[in-house]
């Protein structure tokens, strides 16, 4: 698989706002806002589960027209207490996203996500349509069973060596049943989180293309507080693939299906292989008026040149027009 080359981005335009929003049962969600106070509003849903929010990721709105919202879910990044697995499900999260909106007084806002950001982006959308001018979806995951299987093995023909460092990890009885086994090792507090949630990092890192495949075959445990942070993001994540993220396929597609209508722009990397791209293709089928678009040459990454600029024309569009018909550009 080519590792394409990642745009030279301008710097992330500074937050103009950053703050927390206490949403019942201990959590916190921090949230910023960044780009025009009175431009168009914009919600960045992250991936993950349990990855959090950056800067960086809000380079594909334009600053000076759009309103751009992030915040980090239940348990991620700087949201508190981290790694936090009680009360934290996708139910959850669509509350804090509504909670999220009405605090900072937005009427009706367009929102993106990618890869697991993208799931809930569908499942926010779907759920609270008259909140929404729009829909922007990047590496769609579609949280069922053969997404699973497909990262935890099929995946494993194109990054083996990746692949055989990660399965060191795992108990051999446990193998065919990774997630469960990830699920319930964060769960007990097992005293090689860390080894393990950086095996899964690694791995992870070597499908996304950020790395070639052969880099690392044994990965660097993290101490202290970056033990922490890796350990309390992988808690999340194993929490809630063990429950295919509280929707599955089914329910994924389902709103996708009541979006029709509402202005939906996919973009997925044609060589994924973190979020098959036939996700991408099944969204796109059953969401009617929808717009695709494949990033040749791209994997999962968000940064990858192609993904980039496709992801920022789609969005530059939608500020001009209101909508995406005139999405992708010639």
């Amino acid at each position: 698989m080519p590792y394409g080359p990642e745009p030279s981005l301008p710097s992330a335009a500074a937050a103009f706002e950053a703050g927390w929003l206490d949403v019942g049962h201990g959590h916190r969600i921090y949230y910023e806002q960044a780009g025009a106070p009175d431009g168009l509003p914009i919600v960045l849903l992250h991936g993950g589960p349990g990855s959090g929010s950056n800067a960086r990721q809000r380079g594909i709105a334009d600053a000076t027209r759009w309103r751009i919202v992030q915040f980090d879910q239940r348990g991620a990044g700087r949201s508190t207490p981290a790694g936090e697995t009680a009360h934290n499900h996708t139910g959850a999260l669509i509350a804090d996203i509504e909670a999220l909106r009405e605090r900072l007084g937005i009427e009706r806002w367009l929102v993106g996500g990618g890869s697991w950001g993208a799931s809930l982006a569908l499942a926010y959308a779907a759920r609270h349509r008259e909140r929404v001018t729009g829909v922007f979806l990047r590496g769609t995951f579609l949280t069922g069973q053969g997404d699973l299987d497909a990262f935890f093995h099929g995946a494993a023909a194109f990054a083996p060596e990746a692949h055989e460092a990660f399965l060191r990890v795992v108990p051999r009885r446990w193998q065919r049943n990774i997630v469960d086994w990830l699920d319930r090792a964060f769960a007990r507090g097992d005293p090689r989180c860390a080894e393990i949630a950086a095996a899964w990092q690694a791995y992870e890192t070597v499908l996304s293309g950020d790395m070639p495949a052969t880099s690392r075959s044994s990965p660097s445990v993290p101490d202290g507080d970056a033990a922490a942070r890796l350990v309390a993001k992988y808690r999340v994540q194993a929490h809630y693939l063990a429950r295919k993220c509280f929707l599955g396929d089914a329910a994924v597609l389902n709103a996708a299906n009541a979006l029709r209508g509402v202005p939906v722009a996919i973009v997925h990397g044609e060589r994924d292989l973190v979020c098959r791209p036939q996700n991408a293709w099944r969204v796109h089928r059953t969401c009617a008026g929808s717009r695709l678009a494949w990033a040749i040459g791209a994997g999962h990454s968000p940064f990858h040149a192609t993904t980039h600029a496709l992801s920022q024309s789609a969005l530059d569009v939608f500020a001009e027009r209101g909508d995406f018909s005139a999405w992708p550009r010639a």
